[in-house]
């Protein structure tokens, strides 16, 4: 399926019906009068967020919503059929905004939350409504009232826990396909991943969490550049960042200043989350090129980076132990590089 964040949309609500300028006309039946009906109501444009859906890729293709009419109203005082809703299906995580993409209608961040778009127009009276004792064969009946129209911008932000950073090639997909069923396309060659991935990380009855895997970040992404920024607002709900830096390249500081300026060059600063570095690829390295880049990171970030493979399948344990005590998972083992058991 392929991956759509962010479309513009055309929603209409339905009219109200016509109310019915009726006269009651019946053989042998006294007391005869206005017995018109009135109209029925049109049909609301709702959103809901709903399970099962993780992408806006339906709505590039069905780009107009309208709802029905109201049922006009008949005569022996028959009020006209309401219409149905019309109900616009979201992933979970979509905001909704007005045309100017700037101001939030709502922000679905939960399975059920729902948010009413556009009313429907109600009906108009009958000419029954009208009568008076001084006005005992009213003929006027109201139309019934225009519904709203309106263009609206979706753009879906990914409920994930956690989210993994870096520049491309960084190894993220490879981390990603390990500690979860994800299957994330892989390759030796920068910006493989052209989508946000996602993954739930599994070890546990009451002890699992959702990992987002965004495309690679480079210089400028903040502000347009390559891929990666159209998805840096992905990581907006993440509540912590795991930065991988590829221990295969020569400027490990330079790329760790990179992705550091990116994060905190973005329309909403993005550099407070929690973040745990990591020097990946070290099944590359050898001994000396390990601890001179991991002394390296230290030095630049003040803490000192995991070290791990996805590849060899070296430390992820601890990462992803260490990125569930960030999500205060506190029921999780503490695990050591001897720990037997669970395994990614």
């Amino acid at each position: 399926m392929k991956f759509l964040d962010q479309c513009k949309i055309y929603i209409a609500s339905g009219w109200g019906g016509n109310g019915s300028s009726s006269f009651r006309r019946e053989a042998y039946v006294e007391y005869g009068g206005p017995d018109g009906g009135d109209g029925g109501k049109g049909g609301d444009v709702w959103a809901v967020a709903v399970e099962g859906l993780n992408t806006l890729i339906d709505y590039r293709y069905q780009q107009h919503f309208l709802a029905e009419r109201g049922g006009n109203g008949m005569g022996k005082q028959r009020t006209g059929r309401s219409a149905d809703d019309m109900i616009i299906k979201l992933p979970v995580g979509t905001q909704i905004f007005e045309e100017d993409r700037e101001t939030l209608i709502a922000d679905l961040t939960k399975v059920g939350d729902r948010v009413l778009l556009a009313p429907g127009g109600n009906g108009g009276w009958g000419n029954m409504k009208f009568k008076t004792a001084t006005n005992r064969a009213p003929r006027q009946a109201n139309k019934g009232a225009p519904g709203e129209e309106r263009t609206i911008w979706l753009r879906l932000k990914l409920i994930a826990d956690a989210g993994l950073v870096g520049l491309p090639n960084a190894g993220k997909s490879t981390f990603l396909s390990v500690v979860t069923a994800a299957k994330p396309k892989i390759a030796d060659y920068p910006f493989t991943t052209l989508t946000p991935g996602l993954g739930v990380v599994d070890f546990g009855l009451s002890a699992r969490f959702v990992l987002a895997d965004i495309p690679g970040l480079i210089e400028g992404a903040a502000d347009g550049a390559g891929l990666g920024h159209r998805f840096l607002g992905h990581i907006e709900r993440c509540k912590v960042l795991l930065h991988l830096i590829d221990g295969t390249q020569d400027d490990v500081v330079g790329a760790y200043h990179t992705i550091r300026g990116e994060l905190t060059g973005y329309e909403i600063d993005l550099s407070e989350k929690p973040e745990i570095l990591a020097l990946n690829k070290i099944d590359a390295l050898t001994e000396d090129q390990i601890a001179e880049k991991s002394a390296a990171l230290e030095a630049a970030s003040g803490r000192a980076p995991m070290l791990l493979s996805g590849v060899a399948q070296t430390g992820l344990k601890q990462a992803v132990h260490a990125i569930a005590g960030h999500l205060g998972l506190s029921d999780t083992p503490e695990v050591t590089s001897e720990t037997e058991g669970w395994t990614p």
